[in-house]
Parts: C-alpha cells; sequence; structure tokens
C-alpha cells in the first residue's frame, strides 16, 4: 500500500508540473506528425485540423493528441496497413477525438491502433472511433489507464478467429474500461492475468464473446450490454470477481459462463434469449443461460434466466454454491445437473412452479425439483430423445412419482418464490426494451 500511495504521489506531481508548462499547437495533415509530436515539450497539447494523417507513430512524453472538436471524428489517422497506429511509451498520454483506420493486422505480433507499453501509465483513450482488423485498444502492463468511450469495430468480412479483440489487456491494474462501444472484433472485451479492474457500462455486440476472462482477480463487471455473441461473458480461471447489473441478449451458447470461477458474486444479471443457432442438430449444444463448469464458492443471486433452451447447466463438480433468489423464466429446460449428490437450493422463482402458498409467505409450500430421472437419462443418453413420449416414457415418469424413494440425486429448492422479485438497474431497463424480442 506504502508503493502504492507514494507512486500515486510522484504521478500527480509529475502531472502538475507539466500541466504548468503546458503549450498548444495546432497541427494540420500538411505538416509531419511524428516531428511534431518530437518537438513538443512534456505536457503539450496537440490539436489535429481535420485531415488525413498517414503513418504509425511513436509517443514517448506527456502529451495530449486531440481531434478538432468543432468537428467531430474528422481528424484519421491512417495506420498505412502495418503496425501500430499509435504507439504509447510514457505516462500521461491523453487521445481523445480521433478516428483510426487500417492499422496492422499481424496478430502474432500485436498490431492494434492504439499499443499502450508498459511504461505508459496514466493513459487516457476516449472519445475515438477504430475501425480496422487487428487489435484495438492493447493495454501491455499499464497501471491506471482509462478508456472510455470509444467506438471500435472490426471487419466482419474475416473470420472471426482471424480479427482481432476490440480492447485487450495483459497484466494490467486499476483500468478503467467504460462506455465503449466494440462490434465485429473477435471478443469485445479479453483481459488475462489482470487484476483490480473495472469494465462498467460497455456495449458489445455482434461478436465471439462479449468479455472474455482469464487468470484475473478481483475485478467489476458491471452494467455491461451484450448482444448477437456466441457467448456473452466468458469467464474463466479467475476469481473474486464481481459480475453485476449485466444484460446478455441472443447468446448462441452461454449468456455466461463460468469455467474454473472461485469465491465470487454473480449478482442481479439479465440473461435472455440464449438459443442454438449455428448448429442446432448438434447433440448437447443447447443454448444455456448459464452454464457453470467446475466453479465452487460463489454466490448466484438475483440474476434473470429467460427464454433460453436451458436456464442453467451445472456440471464437473460444480457444488457448494450459494443460489438464491435468481429467475427461471420460461426455459424449456431450466436445470441440467448430473451427479450423485444432492443439491438444496432455497428460494427461486420457476415459471412452471405449480405449488401453492397456503401461509401466505410468499414462498412455496412444496419442494420445487425441476428435474427427474428421465431427464438424467436423456442427457446421458441424448438418442433416447425419440421415445421422448412414448408409453415406456411415460410411464417410468408415473413410477417415479409415485414411488419416491426411486428418486435420484438432483436439485431441490425448498421455498421456491411465488411471485417474480427481480429489479431491472435504469440501464437495464432501458437495454432490455431496446434489444429484448417479446414474444
Amino acid at each position: 500500500m506504502k508503493n502504492i500511495i507514494i507512486l500515486l504521489i510522484a504521478g500527480v506531481v509529475a502531472l502538475l508540473s507539466t500541466q504548468i508548462l503546458a503549450a498548444q499547437h495546432r497541427v494540420n495533415s500538411e505538416m509531419s506528425l511524428q516531428t511534431s509530436i518530437d518537438n513538443a515539450d512534456p505536457g503539450d497539447i496537440l490539436v489535429l485540423a481535420p485531415g488525413h494523417y498517414t503513418g504509425n507513430f511513436i509517443i514517448n512524453k506527456a502529451l495530449t493528441l486531440r481531434g478538432d472538436l468543432s468537428i467531430p471524428s474528422k481528424t484519421i489517422i491512417d495506420g498505412n496497413g502495418q503496425g501500430n497506429t499509435l504507439l504509447l511509451e510514457a505516462s500521461h498520454i491523453t487521445i481523445e477525438n480521433i478516428s483510426l483506420i487500417h492499422w496492422g493486422d499481424n496478430l502474432t505480433d500485436q498490431n492494434a491502433a492504439i499499443y499502450l507499453k508498459k511504461s505508459a501509465t496514466h493513459a487516457l483513450i476516449q472519445n475515438n472511433h477504430l475501425t480496422g482488423r487487428g487489435m484495438g485498444v492493447y493495454l501491455d502492463k499499464s497501471y491506471y489507464t482509462k478508456v472510455l468511450n470509444n467506438h471500435i469495430q472490426g471487419d466482419n468480412t474475416m473470420r472471426s478467429a482471424d480479427r482481432g479483440n476490440g480492447i485487450h489487456l495483459v497484466m494490467v491494474k486499476y483500468a478503467q474500461i467504460q462506455g465503449n462501444e466494440v462490434s465485429h472484433t473477435r471478443d469485445g472485451i479479453y483481459i488475462i492475468s489482470s487484476n483490480e479492474n473495472q469494465l462498467v457500462d460497455n456495449y458489445l455486440h455482434d461478436l465471439r464473446y462479449g468479455v472474455h476472462y482469464m487468470y484475473s482477480y478481483t475485478n467489476v463487471v458491471s452494467e455491461n450490454l451484450t448482444v448477437n455473441t456466441r457467448v456473452g461473458y466468458a469467464l474463466m480461471q479467475s476469481k473474486f470477481l464481481t459480475v453485476a447489473n449485466n444484460l446478455a441478449i441472443n447468446s448462441n451458447d452461454h449468456g455466461l459462463l463460468l469455467n474454473f470461477i472461485t469465491k465470487s458474486n454473480i449478482t442481479n444479471n439479465y440473461i435472455s434469449g440464449v438459443v442454438q443457432r449455428r448448429d442446432p442438430d448438434a447433440i448437447g449444444a443447447e443454448g444455456k443461460a448459464l452454464f457453470v463448469y467446475n466453479s465452487l464458492f460463489n454466490t448466484i443471486s438475483g440474476n434473470w434466466f429467460a427464454k433460453s433452451q436451458i436456464g442453467i447447466h451445472l456440471t464437473a463438480g460444480s457444488e457448494d454454491n450459494k443460489i438464491v433468489a435468481n429467475h427461471f423464466i420460461n426455459n424449456p429446460v431450466q436445470v441440467k445437473y448430473v451427479s450423485s449428490r444432492d443439491q438444496d437450493w432455497d428460494g427461486n422463482y420457476w415459471s412452471n412452479y405449480l405449488g401453492w402458498d397456503t401461509d401466505g409467505d410468499g414462498r412455496g409450500d412444496v419442494t420445487f425439483e425441476p428435474n427427474d430421472g428421465i431427464d438424467k437419462m436423456l442427457w446421458q443418453y441424448p438418442e433416447a430423445k425419440l421415445l421422448m413420449n412414448s408409453p415406456t416414457i411415460l410411464t417410468l415418469r408415473w413410477v417415479q412419482r409415485e414411488f419416491p424413494v426411486l428418486k435420484p440425486s438432483g436439485i431441490r429448492d425448498h421455498s421456491p418464490l411465488m411471485e417474480p422479485s427481480f429489479k431491472a438497474t435504469p440501464r437495464q431497463a432501458i437495454a432490455i426494451k431496446e434489444f429484448e424480442y417479446h414474444d
């Protein structure tokens, strides 16, 4: 903590000292932009007149590079189809109100429109428009970076796997990624080995994964919206995450995927319309609102899982999670769970619960069991679905109902809610109204 305080104080002192000496310079496309950068003093502001600037530029001092605010998005920097358009090598650099296009697409070399090196701490990247094939904004071991209100668009004529990610974080700490719109890249926001960052209020659509997490701890993912993705939020090998008030609408495979996630809070998220469209006939490939794989000791509460082929699928030892006050709405299969252990849940809402509430406490008097042994048999042997309505299957279901001792282990909600209690945030309410497909 002492080292962090010292670093913050040093950063503030350096910033104030450069601001005192700062000057503003006008630059036009007839001038050499790199020469203007090299000749500027630390803290100076370079205002780029509307025009087309071509090249790959290196900024190695604290500068502001700003497009003309009077004519938004008319200042264009063209990366000439190679490398990084802007390479940031110093702290306290601001890039704002600029359109960046046509940078390199070599993903092995991590080509990006804006590439921040380890030395580029306290950068501010805001109100820019990025259109290209490689990475959009690449943060490499940077601290205290803000990426705010940018529009990043990839090339949808390429295969998804060949595109760069919109915003890519590697070993980054204390970043604020907020208010960005990312589309047609590979993943919207990719984050690996990066801790204590905030991903807030981003709109991520027409992507492979909206948010993709790997080996990252103590991050906040909140108020984001994903639309038309294969997976809305793919969270893997991470812990101590706060995932709250997000939306995933019309994903193909999973709305929210938890893979080796531990000790995290998954709260008040809205997941709807996860339906397998890419390969609808594939066995076992149903769209899952929430897929939980080998994830333990998490709290999953107050979420909305709706209109998906499967509401929640738990597998590979995903036990010891607290699952409470969630809403399972109109999913043909509300829960898919195969295990030799019972899981006792308490107080979720099920749209297909047919019990009653005689004492008026808002809880059902009869335990809800979303699956029976026949369901489990069909999961293990999907080809048996052809017999779903056969007399044999119907007889087996009757036997299980009449002789409870034959029931297998599974999910039991001992006091299901009689009425839904999900409260959408203002951000969620707006997005649901705009993007949700209503019947």
